[in-house]
């Protein structure tokens, strides 16, 4: 079959299709975007008419995903790890609901927070509901394992986790394609209350998904991806988890590894294989990437209570940040590689806002509005404007999450905090920040919001927006009086004009919107390409 060099997640993309996906939904998450945009390009799902648009965020992205493995299509769903939190609602209640279509819930996490606000491990929330979840260890796994997962997701009835780290997801490797299966035909499901959590329902639907975890362990046991290898030197028993048996390999490349080790690409983790491996070996030790979840797990799944197990617990890896295979080495007491000391040459350099980019402007005409009011007051959250943070503009003071911007100037209001402003960009104001300004307009909060609307969701690579071209009438929609939804040009020549209008509308009792609104320089240039 046709051979490809791909990244993990266009890996992953490549894969869903070719197992006959009609859809796929999300929302631009680094580490996770490229598997849409890889979908979006591809000529062959473009061929096929498979949907494939940016949602306004993840839960909504989450449920038009079970619509469409409602009405029997497989779809994938797509998002990284803080995203799933947003999604958290659906998600969970899917395991109960389960599947018709087959559905992969994809989730790629960002160990060492390389664009990430948390370090979050997805597989806790695949315990959490009780649903199948894979790993995979490379590219191929990767391509392989949507085809699996839709299968086992169409036997059981249930969505399937699938979990990708950054390294994985944005490292490139070739695969072996498979032929390409075709989309299923539409159906309803059998069981017209399937869908139907009435508590009635639920309460039998919870019975069910407990009952079929014997039946998940089972397949574990016999997944293609969970493996177990002997090793002439039971002194030490290994479990690697998806990308850290990469891990594990790289320092035995020219050798055999001398110990016998556990694969785990496949969870809930397969008991008799793990009962094996601590038959053999009194001491442990876990590779796996992100959250001690199976180095907390194990000491449950075997009677032998004399084995050591080690990892990220005792610290014998780092509780936090990426593993490599350096720190693999390390925990294997190999002598490390020699290296080279870095150049002075080489000075570290932080982010900073584009030479161009419109937030430079508005912040500065935001600084000289609050001078007199002192530090303190502006809200803001996930964007390229979060950079705002940073010398020279020194201009926003908090950063939680999406669309707390907006939330968080609406309770410090309520406090009696004055001026309240919140800073939040076009396409966070479509995925979160429209609830909260709903509320600040039920409550008629004293807040000033700042929509910072480049035309695009620049920091993930220029994606569209829900809200293009929409933003004041969505505003009036939600009853923001129309007279205070002002306009500005952030250009350095309508400085003074920009900080009179943020001017009035901190003398206004109630809520405000300014528009501040120029394309990011990097759209006219995406746009010619």
């Amino acid at each position: 079959m046709k051979k490809l060099l791909v990244l993990g997640d266009e890996a992953f993309a490549q894969g869903a299709l070719d197992a006959g996906i009609s859809g796929a939904f999300g929302y631009p998450g680094t580490p996770s975007t490229e598997i849409i945009e890889y979908i979006q390009t591809n000529q062959e799902a473009i061929d096929r008419g498979v949907k494939r648009c940016w949602s306004a965020n993840e839960k909504t992205s989450m449920e038009e995903a079970l619509g469409m493995s409602y009405a029997g299509k497989r779809s994938i769903v797509t998002m990284k790890h803080v995203g799933l939190n947003v999604a958290a609602d659906p998600y969970m209640n899917s395991a109960m609901v389960g599947a018709h279509g087959g559905l992969i819930v994809a989730v790629a996490d960002d160990p060492s927070m390389h664009s990430s606000q948390n370090e979050q491990d997805s597989r806790f929330y695949g315990k959490f509901a009780m649903i199948p979840v894979v790993e995979p260890t490379n590219q191929q796994e990767a391509y392989d394992m949507p085809r699996y997962a839709f299968e086992l997701s169409e036997k059981y009835k249930v969505p399937i986790l699938f979990r990708i780290t950054t390294r994985l997801a944005h490292s490139r490797s070739g695969i072996e394609r498979m032929p390409v299966l075709d989309e299923n035909e539409m159906s309803l499901p059998e069981d017209r209350n399937q869908f139907m959590l009435l508590p009635a329902f639920a309460r039998k639907k919870y019975k069910k998904l407990i009952a079929m975890q014997d039946d998940f362990v089972q397949e574990s046991e016999n997944s293609p991806f969970n493996s177990f290898t002997d090793g002439k030197d039971h002194s030490l028993g290994i479990i690697a988890c998806g990308l850290a048996y990469n891990y594990l390999m790289e320092n035995f490349k020219d050798t055999e590894c001398p110990y016998p080790v556990l694969k785990i690409s496949q969870y809930p983790l397969p008991k008799s294989m793990v009962k094996k491996l601590t038959g053999k070996c009194k001491n442990i030790l876990v590779l796996e990437e992100g959250m001690p979840l199976v180095e907390e797990m194990i000491k449950g799944y075997v009677e032998n209570k004399e084995y050591k197990v080690k990892g990220r617990l005792d610290g014998t890896l780092s509780h936090d940040g990426e593993l490599n295979p350096s720190l693999v080495r390390k925990a294997l007491g190999l002598k490390p590689h020699e290296t080279r000391p870095i150049p002075e040459v080489v000075a570290p350099r932080p982010p900073s806002l584009c030479v161009g980019c419109p937030h430079r402007d508005a912040y500065y005409a935001l600084n000289e509005a609050l001078k007199e009011h002192g530090p303190g007051h502006v809200f803001s959250d996930i964007g390229c404007y979060t950079l705002g943070f940073l010398p020279p503009f020194n201009s926003i003071n908090t950063c939680v999450d999406m669309g707390a911007s907006v939330t968080m100037a609406v309770g410090a209001a309520e406090a009696g905090l004055f001026p309240a402003v919140g800073v939040i960009g076009d396409s966070t104001f479509g995925h979160s920040g429209l609830t909260g300004l709903l509320d600040g307009v039920y409550r008629n909060s004293n807040v000033v919001i700042v929509i910072l609307d480049n035309d695009t969701t620049a920091m993930t690579g220029m994606q569209d927006s829900v809200v293009t071209d929409r933003i004041e009438d969505v505003c009036s929609g939600i009853g923001v009086p129309s007279e205070h939804i002002r306009l500005l040009n952030p250009l350095s020549r309508n400085h003074e004009e920009n900080v009179k209008i943020i001017n009035e509308e901190l003398a206004y009792d109630g809520v405000s919107v300014i528009i501040s609104r120029r394309p990011c320089i990097h759209v006219y240039a995406k746009k010619k390409r």
